[in-house]
């Protein structure tokens, strides 16, 4: 492939996370094309579409399907933001068209699934990658500053939540009863995304998890406690907190830090907002607070923490960069995808054994 030249992407699926997560990011990044989108509900540009996303999807082919999107030989890149339970079959079509993927998160529905992609894609040539754009959260940027500067101390305990408040059941896949609904497969994998890149693998992971909406058909709450060596840490997430918890809550030997609220780009791109035209992209969220112990034992509130900017288009940029070979690898690799679908499994499965270890007592 040409230095210069723009990859051709196609995007297929043309609900939430295509709509307003994927088209305007990668209509945000230099080197990268958007040529088709593979949608079986729109046989051409919604009208719904804002004027700045319409401007960027000028010129795209409107498909029914993958297979169609296959036969394009200037597709080189697959992106796939479909229902979880299609990510195994469509990646594995793709990858045997000699294409390469991008799977939106999580990779597949189980670790056999995702180690027949990667075998697939080794024997191809082919680049395979994860949507685990969470890496590049302002609040996850700012804790992970916080850590590598040591204030803290040996960190203790570490919550990270996800709540949110949505108590109606939507007719949606993501609340249905099909395999790989339900919130530990929606919002587990970024959780566990970010606990692997500040501390590696745990020991153990124990997750429960609950249907807590009238009507839901799928868990719409749970609770893991991974444990490490020296500290435990919780993945929580909620669509019942009407008041959510903090979204970071680390305590050390020499403090604590907290931060109440998340990265905005998510509302930002359901706002319509586009990165390519905004200045200020990813600044302006809150930051977090640090309470510190000095010398004599009290404690007290340090400095502010300077305002950080969280991007989700350096996950592009560096897709970008791969395909074009100034890099050896995508920032979010096949292995670490996969090291994520390892305990978004296993915790699926402690709630076995957790139950089975009760009926036993």
């Amino acid at each position: 492939m040409s230095h210069s030249a723009a990859t051709g992407v196609a995007l297929v699926g043309w609900g939430y996370a295509g709509a307003t997560l994927h088209a305007p990011l990668i209509a945000a990044t230099s080197g990268l094309k958007l040529v088709a989108v593979a949608s079986s509900r729109h046989a051409g540009p919604p009208a719904s579409l804002t004027p700045a996303l319409a401007a960027a999807l000028a010129g795209c082919a409107w498909l029914p399907d993958l297979a169609s999107v296959l036969a394009l030989p200037e597709v080189q890149l697959v992106v796939l933001a479909t229902p979880n339970q299609t990510h195994f079959p469509l990646a594995q079509m793709a990858l045997a068209a000699g294409k390469h993927v991008l799977i939106d998160k999580p990779f597949a529905l189980t670790l056999a699934q995702a180690d027949a992609l990667i075998a697939q894609a080794q024997a191809t040539q082919r680049l395979l990658t994860v949507f685990h754009n969470r890496r590049w959260d302002s609040d996850f940027i700012e804790l992970q500053q916080v850590l590598a500067e040591g204030c803290l101390g040996r960190v203790t305990h570490v919550e990270s939540h996800l709540d949110r408040f949505r108590p109606q059941v939507r007719e949606r896949w993501r609340e249905s009863a099909q395999p790989g609904a339900g919130l530990w497969f929606d919002l587990g994998p970024h959780l566990l995304d970010q606990a692997l890149q500040l501390f590696g693998e745990p020991e153990s992971i124990q997750l429960h998890t609950q249907r807590q909406r009238d009507g839901a058909l799928c868990d719409d709450w749970f609770h893991a406690l991974l444990r490490y060596p020296r500290h435990c840490m919780v993945l929580h997430a909620s669509v019942l907190a009407a008041q959510p918890a903090p979204r970071w809550t680390v305590h050390g030997t020499h403090g604590s830090y907290l931060r109440q609220q998340g990265d905005g780009q998510e509302e930002a791109l359901k706002a319509g907002r586009m990165p390519a035209l905004d200045a200020r992209w990813g600044q302006g969220d809150a930051p977090g607070a640090l309470t510190l112990a000095q010398p004599d034992g009290a404690l007290a509130a340090a400095a502010p923490l300077s305002e950080g900017a969280g991007d989700w288009r350096h996950f592009y940029a560096g897709v970008c960069a791969a395909l074009a070979g100034r890099v050896a690898a995508p920032p979010v690799t096949a292995q670490q995808a996969r090291c994520v679908m390892d305990w978004l499994e296993r915790g699926w499965g402690s709630q076995s054994s957790a139950h089975a270890g009760q009926a036993g007592s």
